[in-house]
């Protein structure tokens, strides 16, 4: 599984017109899969999510998590995350799991989610997604799980 955290001010997510998730102050997560992601990096990777130290404290230091502010987190399903361009001009996808297996993936991912932190919103899978985001700091990380095991 592969992540970019974004911490922001507000950020939603909008289909045909019509606005499927929206949140205030927390992380706008975009995400990725890999075929052999399974519940050990669901819970890894939300573990990191969640627990990140990238809010500041009184003292103006990245100290507080998202969980610390009471901040909203956003998950918006993203298969170019996968994309390598070392090849040619067009990026490849085929490191990224294939859409049947990445949407029960993302469906794990989203039920562990929502049962581990409350204020979730999600984004559509496989759908035209126009995100919109107002990035504070700008504070945006990456997180690898095949990296971290």
């Amino acid at each position: 599984m592969r992540v970019v955290i974004q911490r922001v001010k507000q950020a939603s997510v909008e289909v045909e017109g019509e606005v499927i998730g929206e949140i205030g102050k927390g992380l706008l997560v975009l995400v990725g899969f890999l075929d052999t992601d399974d519940m050990k990096v669901y819970d890894y990777m939300l573990d990191k999510i969640i627990n990140l130290r990238i809010f500041e404290d009184s003292e103006d230091k990245m100290n507080l998590s998202v969980k610390d502010v009471n901040g909203e987190i956003c998950i918006v399903p993203n298969f170019t995350l996968y994309g390598d361009c070392r090849k040619g001009r067009r990026p490849s996808y085929s490191s990224a799991a294939k859409p049947d297996k990445a949407r029960i993936i993302f469906e794990e991912f989203m039920k562990r989610a929502n049962e581990k932190y409350d204020g979730i919103k999600q984004g559509l899978f496989q759908a035209d997604m126009k995100v919109e985001l107002l990035n504070d700091g700008p504070v945006t990380l990456l997180l690898d799980s095949d990296k971290m095991f």
